[in-house]
């Protein structure tokens, strides 16, 4: 009886939970539109331009986001089942230093393996690829087999990934790469990668079982237990897809700066879970959508090319971008004990 009931509860939350979100939604875009008109206000007062008449600038805003928008959508997953990754950023760094030895071009006198210069795109693409999938699936197994907290399990991946971009190249950076490879991060590349990897994603936790099986874990794994979900293996499916985003992202990032080095992704994991927190995911798991997502990295590109725009110092964007988070996860904790008393 105690299942039934578990399970009633658990299919009673969504309906709840998507009144939040449309809640959430208005709420976020709100916030989007002020923090446009703030800086296109600011622009005019301070140096006499616009801010949003320029849409080049509007695009740079995004693309100097994509790369961690990527990342967030496979963040914003993992916290929906009431998980947490703080590996991504490191998984990047790891994921860039190996992905850039293999796409080094020919002639080029550092060459950190001279027999496999001049390779073909696609294979440093799918190296970075497998690789980030490789360090989500040890995220899974470690959390959903051997139930090692998400915080700890994840932590060890971040120190570990980290070190290995470290230990790769002694710390020295790879460079070199052929133009056909650095071409995924010329132009608005980039871009169009965030936008198709958040269209595929929004389908799939809006319109499949994957995302059902995700919500219903997160809101009450117990009873997604009892209906049948096998909670541990998916699990895992979320946190390699998560693993598999940061190997792509890490791609994007090399490919962009046309460089590697073992410093690279440094807090993007922190910038990720930030987007998705502002985007109106919970942090106790079990509401948030990938939409949301989208937006709050399009608020912290605005926030970041806002303060450039205006030249502020860049140590500013930091503190606003905290005091965004305590609030968006302060309004999360509000809202959630609103839930409870109903």
């Amino acid at each position: 009886m105690n299942g039934v009931q578990s399970l009633t509860m658990s299919r009673k939350q969504p309906a709840k939970a998507s009144g939040w979100r449309r809640f959430d939604e208005i709420n976020i875009l709100m916030v989007l539109v002020g923090i446009a008109l703030l800086c296109e206000a600011l622009g005019w007062i301070f140096i006499g331009q616009s801010f949003l008449g320029n849409p080049q600038r509007l695009t740079i805003a995004i693309l100097q986001v994509s790369v961690i928008g990527i990342i967030a959508i496979g963040v914003t997953q993992v916290i929906i089942t009431g998980g947490i990754d703080l590996s991504s950023g490191s998984v990047v760094a790891m994921t860039a230093m190996i992905v850039a030895s293999l796409a080094q071009s020919e002639g080029w006198a550092r060459a950190l393996y001279p027999s496999l210069v001049e390779l073909p795109a696609y294979v440093p693409i799918v190296a970075g690829i497998l690789l980030g999938l490789i360090a989500g699936c040890i995220n899974g197994l470690l959390i959903a087999y051997a139930k090692i907290p998400p915080f700890i399990a994840t932590l060890g991946m971040m120190v570990s990934a980290r070190g290995i971009a470290k230990w790769y190249t002694r710390g020295q950076p790879v460079s070199g790469l052929t133009d056909e490879f650095t071409a995924i991060g010329s132009s608005a590349w980039p871009v169009a990668i965030f936008i198709v990897i958040a269209i595929i994603f929004h389908i799939a936790m809006k319109y499949t079982r994957y995302g059902k099986f995700t919500y219903a874990i997160g809101a009450n794994p117990q009873a997604a237990r009892v209906s049948g979900i096998n909670v541990e293996r998916h699990l895992v499916k979320v946190y390699a897809i998560a693993g598999m985003l940061a190997g792509i992202a890490g791609v994007v990032a090399c490919a962009r700066a046309q460089t590697a080095q073992s410093g690279m992704g440094y807090m993007y994991e922190l910038d990720a879970i930030a987007a998705a927190v502002i985007g109106g995911t919970s942090l106790a798991g079990g509401v948030g959508r990938i939409a949301g997502t989208v937006i709050g990295v399009i608020i912290l590109g605005l926030i970041s090319s806002g303060f450039t725009f205006l030249r502020i110092d860049a140590y500013y964007q930091e503190i606003v971008k905290g005091i965004i988070i305590v609030v968006a996860v302060g309004s999360d904790v509000y809202r959630s004990r609103k839930r409870l008393k109903k």
